[in-house]
């Protein structure tokens, strides 16, 4: 059986961590085998010496502060930092013995050499080891317990003698856990062997309390080079499992998916968001196995990125495509890395994250084609876009400079100003779509006219979006010659004009020539046997009234439709054409709501224009009805007449529509009936010149209401 001393002296010289023991005035007494190696030194050559000058490699304000509250408090404590002088860090743990402390000395990072067994100082007894945090243990090589110290005694609430002669595996904080049992066993099996076994195990002290060790068994041989006993020493590593606990649960709380590499940059660990999106698990992803969720084609270029990174120790940023194991798919990804180094610049680890940027990228790609659209469009030979700040041109494409007949250098030196080259009369044009674009940010295109360089004149269409206001406003412009479409509809107007007076003679003569041949049949008594003479007549009314329509369209595009000023009673006016329309038109009753009873100054044949076509509209466009309907009313300051048909009725998105020259809904039941789409649109000009208004309110298959209101007074 081996001495008490014995027993002592091989625990403290196979500890894996430094010990020093100093008395009161802190002179050092002993130091085991690990801690000459961190000191460089023999034992000669410090001992008796006061710590602070024979460890100088050791010294720090902190553990200075920590000795001296040791001393006082007579309790144990703990100190971590790093090492002035070899940039080390060092966990130190003190506790105070019989005349002074005993300093263990543990490299965070690495444990120091087992050295050789030397004398003990008369200064210990077995007792010290009471006082040391580790748990440390001398076993037989069956692993029967020869002795131990009292830190697992306590945690496990047993006494020394309930422990000493029996196997290690069987006490309570090892046999809780079978895991942990079998591991014990297997460890002790192979130190036996000769070999120094290290591992991490959870041990049960007692109910409700786990212990997380880091676990060396070192092999102890006499001079045969027999194994004559086994030192197991176990460092609690409980805060740290707990502290990588909580980052592990801090990484899986992480929105990104997470991962860790080895200074060599083997993926390691990956956190729960990537198991739950690859559908990889841990052990398929490490090493490479991760790249086998990349795109094929980014694998090449992912893996040199990542290479790279990890030969320089550079940051590490790229973007990727990951395969979505639920469906499939890939989606974008940006995987960032850092390295995490020591106090020394060694990596340690490499943290990394893989935040999803397929919006972002979806957004870069539509960015990109709308610039490239952006670009065909701004080298258009078609269409000149310019943009303005305030009145100012301030940038455009060749073809707007073209246009107007400007330089690149006439923009350069801010010649180029849209109201300048704006004529008089379309000014007020300009202003209102500029007081649209202050409201809603765009404006709708109209035509204008342009004042080029040159002083021509240029037709064009524009249309004006906002960019902001700041405080002028800034926008961007889009401009179309309109020079061919004017000149068409020149020569569209100019041979509506001729045709309409070439056609006005000979139906003027045809007409004469009608009248006479029926005064003659008349005279004769023969009118009765001649009945296509009536029906000639009818067409030729119906001829007559679209060439003075044509007649009355080209006048206004050219500003000549003349208007006699005279006073109008609107009543009489309005029974003289409902009874003319009601012989005319038999199939329909015309119902009459109100009267007016008011006199208007305008043109009484231009006004009975107006009420003529729009009963007549009504009629046409609903030739299922019995009737139609109008309605009179008057206010103070202007007359309201409204016209309603129960039809065919007008989608509402052509409600405007319809009062455009030569307009006609293309629907093919309106198709069938008879018009050329010119009297709207002649209405619209006559009630504009006597300043009033005509609106529309109608829904398909439920009629139309045509509303004109007139003021009763206007200045001539």
């Amino acid at each position: 059986m081996l001495t008490s001393r014995e027993t002592l002296l091989s625990t403290l010289e196979t500890l894996p961590d430094a010990l020093f023991v100093v008395d009161d005035a802190t002179t050092i007494v002993y130091a085991n085998a690990s801690a000459q190696t961190m000191l460089g030194a023999s034992r000669e050559q410090f001992l008796g010496n006061p710590f602070w000058r024979g460890a100088p490699q050791l010294v720090s304000p902190s553990l200075y502060q920590a000795v001296q509250k040791t001393r006082q408090t007579r309790a144990p404590s703990e100190v971590e930092y790093v090492s002035p002088v070899t940039g080390t860090w060092l966990h130190v743990q003190l506790s105070p013995t019989l005349g002074g402390l005993t300093l263990q000395f543990h490299e965070v990072r690495a444990l120091a050499r087992r050295q050789e067994i030397v004398p003990l100082s008369e200064h210990l007894s077995i007792e010290d080891l009471d006082g040391l945090f580790s748990r440390i243990g001398v076993l037989t090589p069956k692993g029967i317990v020869l002795e131990i110290n009292e830190v697992p005694l306590a945690e496990a609430r047993v006494r020394r003698e309930e422990v000493i002669g029996h196997p290690l595996t069987e006490t309570r904080w090892w046999s809780f856990s079978p895991t942990s049992q079998e591991q014990l066993r297997a460890a002790i099996a192979r130190a036996s062997s000769g070999e120094t076994v290290r591992f991490e195990a959870v041990i049960h002290p007692r109910e409700g309390l786990d212990r997380h060790l880091d676990v060396a068994i070192t092999p102890r041989k006499d001079a045969d080079h027999h194994i004559a006993y086994l030192v197991i020493a176990g460092i609690d590593i409980t805060e740290r499992k707990r502290a990588e606990a909580e980052i592990h649960a801090l990484i899986d709380a992480i929105p990104q998916l997470v991962w860790t590499t080895q200074p060599d940059g083997s993926h390691d660990l990956f956190n729960q968001r990537w198991h739950d999106y690859t559908g990889q698990s841990t052990a398929e992803a490490q090493g490479e196995g991760w790249m086998q969720c990349l795109h094929p084609e980014d694998r090449p270029r992912v893996r040199s990125a990542w290479q790279r990174a990890v030969q320089t120790g550079g940051v590490y940023e790229t973007e990727l495509r990951l395969r979505q194991n639920t469906i499939g798919e890939y989606r974008w990804f940006l995987a960032r890395a850092m390295p995490i180094r020591d106090d020394t610049g060694q990596i340690l680890k490499w943290f990394g994250t893989s935040t999803d940027i397929e919006e972002k990228k979806q957004a870069e790609e539509a960015l990109r084609a709308s610039q490239e659209r952006a670009s065909v469009l701004m080298n258009s030979s078609i269409i000149g876009i310019f943009f303005a700040e305030g009145e100012q041109i301030v940038d455009a494409n060749d073809t707007y400079l073209r246009m107007t007949g400007y330089t690149r250098e006439d923009l350069c030196e801010g010649h180029i100003n849209w109201l300048r080259m704006t004529p008089p009369e379309y000014l007020a044009r300009t202003q209102q779509a500029r007081q649209e674009l202050v409201i809603q940010q765009f404006g709708t295109p109209y035509e204008k006219e342009y004042a080029c360089k040159d002083g021509s004149r240029l037709p064009v269409v524009v249309g004006v979006v906002a960019l902001r206001r700041d405080p002028q406003l800034h926008t961007i412009g889009f401009m179309l010659d309109n020079s061919a479409r004017k000149e068409l509809e020149q020569r569209k107007d100019d041979f509506i004009s001729m045709a309409s007076h070439e056609l006005r003679n000979p139906l003027t003569a045809l007409k004469l020539q009608t009248a006479l041949l029926h005064r003659q049949l008349d005279k004769h008594g023969t009118l009765d046997q001649v009945p296509a003479l009536s029906s000639m007549q009818t067409q030729i009314n119906k001829i007559t009234r679209l060439v003075e329509d044509l007649l009355d369209v080209s006048k206004i595009q050219a500003g000549r439709l003349e208007y006699r000023q005279e006073s109008v009673d609107l009543d009489a006016l309005l029974r003289e054409i409902v009874d003319t329309m009601q012989q005319t038109n038999p199939s329909h009753t015309i119902l009459v709501h109100g009267t007016a009873e008011v006199s208007l100054l305008g043109d009484r044949d231009r006004l009975g224009q107006v009420f003529t076509n729009l009963l007549s509209n009504a009629i046409k466009y609903a030739p299922s009805a019995e009737a139609v309907e109008m309605e009179l009313s008057a206010s103070k300051d202007a007359v309201v007449v409204q016209v309603q048909d129960h039809g065919l009725g007008i989608p509402r998105e052509l409600h405007d529509k319809i009062f455009d020259r030569f307009y006609r809904v293309t629907d093919p039941k309106q198709k069938a009936i008879p018009g050329l789409g010119m009297g709207l649109y002649i209405v619209a000009e006559i009630v504009r010149h006597h300043g009033g208004t005509l609106m529309v309110e109608s829904e398909v298959g439920k009629g139309s209401t045509f509303q004109v209101t007139l003021p009763k007074k206007r200045d001539g």
